[in-house]
């Protein structure tokens, strides 16, 4: 990775990890929720959060999973703040469980972090029916981020400082489908293309932040959201694609960031100064960066919007 140490304006690179990005922030007395933290992009960033003195909420499929890393982070940090609920994303029943154990405990919430991701894996229906990419990546979350919306709001306006929502999307949103999201087809086996799906699910991530950037912004509340690409990763989000998983880890130390890098955007976005006021904006190695015509359609994302709520309403 050292051939992409180039420092953009925020005076970090690709090469910059979260603990750098993050150095001299302190982030005593927020609460954070990161899903998908029980491994990966995930544990990292539960890890730089809790070392900045966030209280984290690691929000997991395997709890068990996610009390061992736990208990591993808090050996080196024994003052840290960490607590494991479960959520499994690829079911509204377990998102509407988590979000209503979570309103109900007391507990503030500053910062959300939608982390947990699937990837190109081969098709599959989620628990309710939908495509699995689809569902985990970009549904379960939007239902999260609604059920928690009021929470996040009232913590702003008491605690009189800016909540953030940071959404991790993919530099994937480029490739989705050729009509971008697939409202009349998002369960079709016969046409489905794992690597579109992951980049329509990506795409999502992205429309969905700035529809919701677009929301908040609108109502005067003071809370952020932007959309993220943490770069190339070696993770087991390729552990479907066994060949493209081995020449990853052979090449990857070379030109593929490793997990305390690839962390570093959305622990920038989370915490930084730099990003106070900043939202509907799309980040990409701890900088400004661009996403696609398609992403920035404003028309695209209300409709998915729509799309997205009748969805996850209950019947």
């Amino acid at each position: 990775m050292w051939i992409f140490s180039w420092k953009g304006p925020s005076g970090f690179s690709a090469a910059s990890t979260a603990e750098q990005v993050t150095q001299g922030i302190d982030g005593t007395g927020l609460t954070a929720i990161v899903t998908g933290a029980s491994s990966g992009l995930g544990e990292e960033t539960t890890r730089i959060l809790a070392l900045r003195g966030v209280h984290v909420v690691m929000a997991v499929r395997n709890v068990d999973a996610g009390r061992n890393v736990r208990e591993t982070i808090l050996k080196n940090n024994p003052s840290g703040k960490i607590d494991v609920m479960e959520l499994d994303l690829s079911s509204m029943t377990s998102v509407r469980k988590f979000a209503a154990d979570y309103n109900s405990s007391g507990l503030p919430l500053n910062l959300l972090i939608n982390n947990a991701g699937v990837m190109a894996c081969p098709f599959m229906l989620s628990q309710d029916n939908i495509e699995l990419q689809f569902a985990t990546n970009h549904l379960g979350h939007f239902l999260l981020t609604n059920l928690l919306l009021d929470t996040i709001k009232k913590t702003a306006r008491e605690c009189k400082t800016e909540g953030r929502i940071v959404i991790l999307s993919s530099e994937g949103h480029r490739f989705p489908y050729r009509e971008g999201i697939r409202f009349d087809k998002i369960n079709d086996e016969s046409g489905y293309g794992s690597w579109m799906a992951y980049g329509q699910s990506k795409l999502a991530n992205v429309l969905h932040a700035n529809e919701l950037a677009r929301r908040l912004k609108e109502e005067g509340e003071d809370i952020t959201v932007n959309s993220v690409h943490p770069g190339a990763i070696i993770t087991n989000l390729l552990r479907h694609h066994g060949f493209v998983n081995g020449i990853a880890n052979a090449v990857g130390k070379y030109f593929l960031k490793n997990v305390q890098q690839g962390a570093a955007t959305q622990c920038y976005v989370a915490l930084h100064p730099q990003v106070k006021g900043i939202s509907g904006e799309y980040f990409m190695d701890s900088n400004l960066a661009k996403s696609t015509s398609l992403a920035n359609d404003a028309e695209l994302a209300k409709k998915l919007w729509e799309f997205s709520l009748s969805l996850t309403t209950p019947k």
